[in-house]
């Protein structure tokens, strides 16, 4: 289930910017593991592993983007269980990226609204921000099991936005996915892509309002948007 609706406005600061984040390669350095769990649950099944480009385009939990992936749909099952025992197997190593914390911190003591919008189910998603200590920095968070539809469909970020009581001028949506930019478009959410080192298809770039190369970089953004006053991007 979505965080409690009594979240919506309870305690935030009138005409404060919220600011929205992905997790998986956004706050979390998780992305070479879930390849990795990726290419061990398809290996008997396919040829060419999954590459960060690809992964980049899918939304949503394992279960709605495996089809995909596999080459007959009576083997997704058996290549969910071989996703989920790897990564149960190997989640103690995932941490936040540096500088995550510190950036949250500020964002949190400053009053911003902060938020989560993931495709990662809600037991691991919600295992990870208290292992991490990261939890109670977060008003809302939205995982890829709460709601029917996953990204690029905007119904999560929309369902944020709600919670939060702010409108879509007044947040700025922050992930490192295709699915993520073009989800916050469609919301008239100004949203930071972090390419890493791949190359992003010209109309995904076109519908961005900053791209950056690492997550660093979109921490300054964030931090520096939460506090101008001004409107920096017109959608």
């Amino acid at each position: 289930m979505v965080n409690s609706p009594e979240l919506r406005a309870e305690g935030l600061p009138a005409n404060r910017r919220a600011v929205v984040f992905d997790f998986d390669g956004t706050l979390f350095d998780s992305l070479p593991l879930v390849l990795r769990a990726l290419k061990h649950a398809l290996a008997p099944y396919v040829d060419e592993p999954p590459t960060m480009a690809i992964f980049a385009r899918l939304g949503g939990p394992p279960a709605s983007f495996m089809p995909q992936l596999v080459g007959h749909p009576r083997q997704v099952p058996a290549a969910l269980r071989r996703l989920d025992a790897y990564h149960r197997e190997h989640s103690h190593l995932l941490r936040p990226f540096d500088g995550a914390r510190g950036m949250l911190e500020v964002l949190h003591a400053r009053g911003v609204p902060l938020a989560i919008w993931t495709g990662r189910d809600r037991e691991s998603a919600d295992w990870l921000l208290h292992e991490n200590r990261l939890a109670d920095l977060f008003n809302v968070v939205v995982c890829g099991d709460d709601l029917p539809t996953h990204k690029p469909d905007p119904q999560g970020l929309r369902e944020i936005l709600t919670r939060l009581g702010v409108a879509p001028a007044e947040a700025l949506f922050i992930g490192d996915a295709d699915v993520d930019v073009l989800a916050g478009h469609a919301c008239s959410v100004s949203t930071v892509l972090i390419r890493q080192a791949r190359e992003v298809p010209p109309e995904v770039r076109a519908k961005a309002w900053r791209e950056v190369v690492s997550p660093a970089e979109s921490y300054e953004l964030a931090l520096a948007w939460a506090e101008d006053a001004e409107p920096k991007r017109q959608l």
